[in-house]
């Protein structure tokens, strides 16, 4: 075979377990984007007691929905489509019977998801929407009762195989029709611009890590990537997207997915870290990650864990099958991506210097999900620590973001070059 056809050939492989995986996550279920007018959730209650709950939302018309249940830690994953959430403030904070509290917010392209914490194995007796009647307006009702962690199990299991079993038939369909999809990473013209993508961590559903005086990661991150963004277009040179464009949950696969389909040239994932515990507040500065089977040391192997436990908290299922899904696209990652994530980390590093504050070990690296596309260079930045207060000062400031997102611009700018040096043709 051609070097070019193992090539061509390798990419549809990876492209088509790719997909399989995505669809491991919710198999059967695309939905567009929800459009805001289309439904609104005024309000939702709870009722009865350790045997027997039931959970209503109140809308204000009829949507589509899908649910399911989780383990370790047990949950009820509600997803409603074409739907505007307007719950009166600290809804889910208080539960009742067997939900210990609920947490609600967007992820795409789902729509709308709601996660009730149970407090025990539970069965989803009924659920439906009911239709307005005698004044009342539309309402999904959700009845749950208790069971035991071996008939969860079982069912859990009987799931998984029916989900398995969906998600290998899709990689297979998507493998079949691989001539019509287009090559991931390939650029059309060497004049055409450099595609970038950019990833504010977190979103939605997840709000990352919370500083002392109630910051949230998501908004610190989204509020640098969109300066970031819009420093690297005024440039003229690339072409540049960002996984979320709202407060979304995005899955951290998902991600991965939109820098491939895009064809990314550079993918740059953006975090605010925190450390607990006594040193706290010691620890502060910029960190640079790359993808790595082996973490460089354990404060990277406990990030890379926390940050890939997003999709637990926003309420995406991953099967241990999935696992073997990542494997596969690690040993199948090019030695030339990760040497060019590697390339333009340390230059980030360089240009940060002296803009901001930066760890002494900056450049580490680990296993986070999020940098897995085997032929996209990627990094992940930690702007600061939202546990240290002179980093949350700096985090605020809008003159601290727009001079450290002109250093990362600076950064792409070098990147760029050298490739181009060493490849003029």
């Amino acid at each position: 075979m051609k070097p070019q056809n193992r090539q061509a050939t390798w990419r549809w492989t990876v492209a088509a377990i790719c997909i399989a995986s995505l669809a491991q996550v919710w198999p059967g279920a695309v939905w567009s984007p929800a459009r805001a007018a289309d439904s609104v959730a005024r309000d939702t209650r709870l009722g009865g007691d350790a045997r027997s709950t039931r959970f209503v939302t109140v809308l204000s018309k009829k949507v589509k929905f899908a649910i399911r249940t989780l383990a370790d830690p047990y949950r009820v994953v509600i997803d409603l489509s074409d739907v505007k959430l307007n719950l009166p403030a600290g809804r889910g904070k208080k539960g009742k019977g067997l939900v210990s509290g609920y947490r609600y917010g967007r992820v795409e392209p789902y729509g709308v998801r709601i996660i009730l914490d149970v407090n025990a194995p539970v069965r989803v007796e009924k659920a439906s929407i009911w239709p307005a009647r005698d004044g009342k307006p539309p309402r999904l009702v959700v009845e749950l009762t208790r069971t035991d962690r071996k008939s969860f199990i079982a069912r859990q299991r009987k799931n998984a195989k029916t989900r398995i079993a969906a998600a290998r038939k899709e990689g297979r369909k998507t493998a079949r029709a691989s001539p019509s999809l287009p090559s991931p990473g390939r650029r059309k013209s060497r004049r055409a611009k450099r595609v970038i993508v950019i990833d504010p961590g977190h979103g939605g559903i997840d709000p990352g890590a919370l500083s002392k005086s109630g910051l949230k990661e998501k908004n610190v991150v989204f509020s640098f990537s969109t300066m970031l963004r819009d420093h690297l277009i005024k440039t003229g040179r690339y072409e540049v997207l960002l996984t979320r464009t709202s407060d979304s949950y995005i899955p951290l696969r998902q991600r991965v997915d939109i820098g491939r389909r895009k064809g990314a040239d550079l993918f740059i994932s953006v975090h605010a870290d925190s450390i607990p515990g006594r040193q706290a507040g010691d620890v502060a500065g910029a960190t640079v990650y790359t993808l790595s089977e082996d973490a460089s040391d354990e404060e990277a192997m406990a990030l890379a864990a926390k940050e890939n436990r997003s999709d637990i908290i926003a309420g995406v299922e991953l099967p241990a099958e999935a696992n073997d899904i990542t494997n596969i696209l690690i040993d199948l990652a090019q030695r030339e991506t990760k040497n060019l994530s590697v390339g333009f980390a340390d230059l980030l590093l360089s240009s940060l210097s002296g803009k901001t504050k930066v760890r002494k070990k900056g450049r580490k690296s680990a296993g986070f999900r999020v940098l897995k596309a085997p032929d996209v260079p990627s990094v992940l930045i930690e702007l600061g620590y939202m546990s240290n207060p002179a980093d949350v000062k700096r985090l605020r400031s809008s003159a601290w973001r727009k001079k450290v997102a002109g250093a990362v611009a600076d950064a792409v700018g070098a990147y760029f070059a050298k490739r181009t040096a060493r490849n003029p043709n």
